[in-house]
């Protein structure tokens, strides 16, 4: 019998690394683009659900000088990953990674600001690998379950930072601001100049504001990355 366990390529970034793992999920642009973009009016109390290897954590504390970040995952594997990934950084004391269901979190505190790349899929063939498919279909957290736990979680005050595919992200979107949420935020993502848009990246919050609106093209075609995306990715990617 095959192993259920499901391999994950390390990846070196500027100032901290991804090492080779068991999370379910490899590092991704998504997961990248996500934790450049975002942006808090306050990030003193930071919360990264679903951390998988630790990616969204270790790029928050690097971005945000003065956050304690607690990372939770419901996967066992996923914490065993992130736990060795923030040891080996620079600001392991400031990060805490627990094993925990976010439906089952309780902070009487709240956050200052939740950062998450949820499940993505609602339907569709599920990943054959268990954690791949925790991680990539809502089967263990439904996108309005994750939505209703953030408003719980978050402070009055608080943001909250997604991304997903344009059509869940929509649907998303939607169901948020029907139940008192306001769209600070929003930059949908195309490959190319020449297609649609496959990703969203957003920010909500509780208090009414008018949203700001942007476009990121990755790829411009004729020279490999946009002008754009470098500059959004390039205190973290090697190369840029």
């Amino acid at each position: 019998m095959k192993s259920s366990t499901l391999k994950t390529k390390g990846f070196q970034f500027k100032q901290f690394t991804i090492q080779d793992g068991n999370s379910g999920m490899p590092v991704s642009t998504d997961g990248v683009l996500l934790g450049a973009w975002a942006k808090f009016y306050r990030t003193e109390h930071l919360l990264d659900i679903g951390t998988g290897t630790g990616l969204l954590t270790l790029m928050s504390a690097q971005r945000f000088s003065t956050s304690n970040i607690l990372a939770i995952d419901i996967n066992q594997e996923a914490i065993k990953d992130a736990t060795r990934n923030v040891s080996l950084s620079s600001w392991s004391d400031r990060i805490k990674v627990k094993q925990q269901d976010v439906l089952s979190l309780t902070v009487p505190e709240g956050f200052d600001a939740i950062i998450c790349n949820p499940p993505y899929f609602n339907s569709g063939e599920r990943a054959s690998r268990e954690q791949r498919a925790i991680a990539r279909h809502s089967i263990t957290l439904s996108h309005q379950e994750l939505l209703d736990k953030c408003s719980q979680l978050l402070r009055s005050h608080g943001q909250a930072c997604f991304v997903l595919p344009t059509t869940e992200g929509q649907a998303f979107i939607d169901y948020a601001l029907r139940t008192g949420w306001f769209l600070a935020r929003r930059c949908d993502v195309r490959t190319t100049d020449k297609k649609p848009a496959t990703r969203v990246l957003f920010t909500l919050q509780k208090s009414a504001c008018s949203t700001e609106r942007q476009e990121l093209v990755i790829h411009d075609g004729t020279s490999g990355y946009s002008k754009s995306f470098i500059q959004l990715t390039q205190d973290f990617y090697l190369k840029m």
